[in-house]
């Protein structure tokens, strides 16, 4: 990773901190992108108050919100007094092992505004580049400092369309999404991320950098039609200064440019493991679904299935918990005999202190498993933060990936700590595991998440669950191996279905799990989504539709130059899965038939 920090215009570093006037300090700064394009905010200073706006082009996209920090020792949301600022250019190149892409580069404007009150001081930080802007506050200082409250809102235009996550009290982001205007949403509070669209121009509201040292907020829309930030905590978050607090981000272009955006990563704090060679991605089975957990022959079953499919792992469950000593030993030897890793459950609250972790850690990885899912955190306290603080810091030293279910979003996380395969914070699968009583979901709900929790970070949705309780075609489910990612992507049905569909088995031998780059083809949230994804000298194109049967098109643009070969996976009349073939170059348009929430998995390699 390179990191560059240039003066703006051409002052020099030592003379970039510009005292303010004594006469009359600036009321108003206007900040926008190194190249000047696309987004521009707007900060003000009125009558002691603080105020962000940002606009994209001549369409304002977040109307004056305010800004500041409530501690227990001082407001400071009013009473300031403008001191100072300091102006740089950032410039980054930095890899990831998982996400849309793998390489990565930033190029922001950071400017470092300073306040006083009554010898207080508050520091704004804000970097803009051209796909949006994020903001934080630092406290300078020394010692225990509790952060009560922030000012921090957003005020979007009402008439905006609004695509929002109603935010449960068990944290775990498992809400079906809500679509309307902000005139029209309910009033209470959401989780992040939060889409909006103001004419043309589309904005996603979300954090990033969280750690212990803070709760992770969520957003409550009042009856002012603001969005306020808030913590989960009622009695605020306890840290130490200096404090520097976690980025608000707000992504924003057209719908294209969202998907494509780094800024999540981009404002995270860099890989705290110098040594990523041990981490590896890939396809894992998953027998909770339907076959249980508890069998160590079945294991083995599933073991065996991953080694035929080439896939990399088998997630076992909490039915390992009550084995005979030494069965798990024998699966994982079993597993690595195949060339399959095995991936243990967990409940967070056997991993939760310090003794725990330095006891079962250590053995896991001595008996030669190759990660945990870490499940029911259920939470977003700050208590919670510093628990996974703790366990990342522990599985990275233990050489153990990690998903984490029950638990909070990602907020750049995949950049900090690159063992972080995936995590849930959505309501996935397991939610129409057949039983009695279930609905299928919402078709609005898989063509919802490519453009909103999914560009949070690496989705555990465990997709291609044929035997589901669902409403959309084969052809479509099967697609949602390359419509959402994740870095370990664990595929839930029983081995023995998708036995039954060999035009499956064959596509899901050969989709990656892992990205070099990622394109929006087409897409509307809640009725289409259509991605190309590249890896390698491969490109995966997943298309999915929530609405009547329709031909969609796909643009081959995205193609290199020559002839290529497309293996597409399409839906028929009895909505199953169809396999044809054809030579396509990247000026073709592919005229895709799909049916009543359809979609449609192409393959595309060099001939």
């Amino acid at each position: 990773m390179r990191r560059v920090l240039t003066p703006l215009a051409t002052a020099s570093l030592a003379s970039v901190l510009i005292a303010a006037p004594a006469q009359a300090a600036p009321t108003k700064w206007l900040l926008t992108s190194p190249n000047g394009n696309g987004v521009a905010a707007t900060i003000i200073l009125d009558q002691g108050r603080l105020s962000l706006s940002v606009s994209h082009g001549r369409t304002v996209v977040l109307q004056p919100s305010a800004l500041g920090l409530r501690t227990s020792t001082a407001d400071l949301t009013s009473g300031l007094v403008f001191e100072g600022e300091a102006r740089h250019r950032i410039t980054e190149h930095y890899k990831t092992v998982t996400g849309r892409q793998r390489e990565h580069h930033a190029d922001a404007a950071e400017t470092t505004l300073r306040f006083t009150k009554a010898g207080q001081r508050l520091d704004l930080v804000v970097r803009v580049s051209a796909d949006g802007l994020g903001y934080r506050y630092v406290l300078p200082g020394t010692g225990p400092v509790t952060i009560t409250g922030e000012a921090s809102e957003y005020a979007v235009p009402t008439g905006a369309r609004a695509i929002l996550l109603p935010y449960n009290n068990r944290s775990d982001y498992e809400s079906i999404h809500r679509h309307s205007t902000v005139a029209d949403a309910q009033a209470g509070p959401y989780g992040y991320p939060s889409l909006f669209k103001v004419d043309d121009t589309w904005m996603l509201v979300s954090e990033s950098n969280m750690s212990g040292a803070y709760g992770a907020t969520r957003l409550t829309l009042d009856a002012d039609r603001r969005f306020k930030v808030t913590f989960p905590d009622a009695g605020g978050s306890v840290t130490t200064a200096p404090f520097t607090s976690p980025w608000r981000t707000l992504i924003t272009g057209d719908l294209a440019t969202v998907v494509a955006s780094d800024l999540g990563t981009d404002l995270a704090e860099p890989s705290r493991i110098a040594d990523t060679s041990w981490i590896k991605p890939g396809v894992s089975a998953w027998s909770w679904w339907g076959d249980g957990t508890g069998n160590l022959e079945l294991q083995k079953k599933y073991a065996d299935y991953a080694a035929k499919q080439g896939w990399e792992y088998i997630l076992v469950d909490s039915g390992w918990i009550n084995w005979q000593p030494g069965q798990v030993q024998e699966l994982i030897g079993y597993g690595k005999a195949r060339k399959v890793g095995v991936q243990l459950w967990v409940r967070w609250t056997d991993v939760d202190t310090d003794e725990e972790r330095r006891a079962k850690l250590p053995l896991w990885r001595e008996w030669g498993a190759a990660g945990l899912k870490i499940d029911f955190m259920d939470s977003d306290s700050q208590e919670r933060m510093r628990f996974y603080d703790a366990i990342l810091e522990a599985t990275a030293r233990n050489k153990l990936l990690v998903n984490f279910h029950g638990a909070t979003i990602p907020r750049g996380i995949e950049r900090t700590w690159p063992h972080v395969m995936t995590l849930e914070g959505v309501r996935g699968a397991e939610g129409i595991k057949p039983k009695p009583d279930r609905k299928p979901f919402p078709l609005a709900h898989y063509t919802t998440l490519p453009f909103t929790r999914n560009l949070a970070g690496s989705m555990d949705f465990t997709p291609v669950t044929f035997s589901a309780v669902r409403d959309n075609s084969d052809a479509a489910e099967l697609a949602l191996a390359v419509v959402f990612e994740s870095g370990i992507q664990n595929f839930a049905d029983k081995i023995t279905n998708y036995a039954k569909i060999p035009l499956a088995e064959r596509f899901l031998r050969t989709v990656p799990t892992v990205w070099d780059r990622t394109e929006l083809l087409s897409g509307d949230p809640g009725d289409h989504a259509v991605l190309a994804r590249r890896h390698g000298n491969e490109w995966f194109v997943g298309g999915i539709s929530a609405s009547a049967a329709r031909t969609m098109d796909v643009p081959l643009r995205f193609l290199g130059p020559g002839r290529w070969k497309a293996e597409i996976y399409s839906d028929t009349a009895d909505r199953t899965i169809a396999a044809s073939t054809r030579a396509v170059t990247a000026r073709d348009v592919l005229a895709q038939p799909v049916a009543r929430g359809g979609g449609f998995a192409i393959r595309f390699s060099r001939e």
